[in-house]
């Protein structure tokens, strides 16, 4: 499942140039860039996504009732993560952080079954600085949410890593730079 994951993700989602020409949502330029919604939100990498998120909670024994972070990168993965639970006859929560308060109805930053005192994982498809995962651990905990550590898709190693373990949360992703880089070199 492994190896499967990363050619969808060296197929759909990775991005190399020789000098920096790729944007990051810090600002900062890079000379590679992961778009990880075309495998994200693809069946095949829903299902390999799921399966490999699901066994990485079941090893480090995190018992949570919700899995979710900041809406677009974080929600087909909290969805594959919640579909996977399902059929494996256990239930969790899939959820979204939103980026704005909603301006209507409940004006909910948190949207999905998830209630106060509910023990959670934050989710994220790419981690760099970490400043994404720390805007969804601070609404999620000012929510009332217990958050007991976040799980990436890819960790850029560019700090991300330090800035969550910094918050006292464990940080675990399933592929690192560092993979992908030596996957897409020996291709």
């Amino acid at each position: 499942m492994r190896q499967r994951l990363i050619e969808l993700i060296l197929e759909h989602s990775f991005r190399y140039a020789k000098r920096p020409r790729y944007k990051l949502a810090s600002g900062r330029m890079s000379n590679f860039y992961f778009n990880c919604k075309p495998t994200t939100l693809d069946s095949e990498g829903m299902l390999l996504i799921g399966h490999l998120m699901y066994a990485l909670i079941k090893k480090e024994g995190w018992a949570v009732d919700g899995v979710g972070g900041l809406t677009l990168g974080a929600d087909p993965l909290a969805n594959a993560i919640a579909y996977t639970f399902a059929i494996k006859g256990e239930h969790i929560k899939a959820f979204v952080v939103r980026k704005e308060r909603k301006s209507h109805g409940t004006m909910a930053w948190i949207e999905g079954g998830v209630k106060k005192g509910d023990r959670v994982l934050i989710v994220e498809d790419v981690i760099t600085t970490g400043g994404s995962s720390i805007k969804a651990i601070n609404r999620a905990r000012r929510s009332g949410l217990k958050v007991i550590g976040v799980l990436a898709l890819i960790d850029r190693q560019e700090g991300g890593r330090e800035a969550i373990e910094r918050q006292g949360l464990p940080f675990r992703a399933i592929f690192t730079k560092e993979e992908i880089f030596n996957a897409y070199n020996s291709k």
